[in-house]
C-alpha cells in the first residue's frame, strides 16, 4: 500500500491532476463507502449482486465509480448489506 500512497502523493503535486481528482472527489468517496459497506457485511460482489437482483459486473461498476447510482440503487444496496442511508453530517441545513 505504501507504493500506492507514494504515487498518489506524487501525482497530487501536479495542479492539473489534483484539480481533476477534486472534481470527482465525491464519486470516489461514494465508491469507497460502497466497498466498505460490502466488506463489513462480508459479501463478495457476486453475493451482493444476488441479494440486490443484479449482476456482479453492475456491482463492480458501482464500486469503481464508473457508474453513479440512482437513489433507488443506493437504497437496495443499503438494504442488502443491512445498513441505512444517512444524511451527510457536513451538509448545510
Amino acid at each position: 500500500m505504501t507504493r500506492l500512497r507514494e504515487l498518489k502523493a506524487r501525482a497530487f503535486r501536479k495542479p492539473k491532476v489534483k484539480a481533476a481528482y477534486d472534481v470527482l472527489e465525491d464519486e470516489y468517496a461514494l465508491a469507497g463507502a460502497l466497498i466498505d459497506a460490502r466488506a463489513k457485511a462480508r459479501f463478495t460482489q457476486s453475493e451482493l449482486a444476488r441479494r440486490m437482483g443484479t449482476t456482479q459486473s453492475a456491482i463492480a461498476r458501482l464500486e469503481s465509480g464508473r457508474a453513479v447510482p440512482s437513489g433507488a440503487t443506493l437504497l437496495k444496496f443499503a438494504k442488502a448489506v443491512g445498513r441505512r442511508l444517512e444524511e451527510h453530517k457536513t451538509w448545510p441545513g
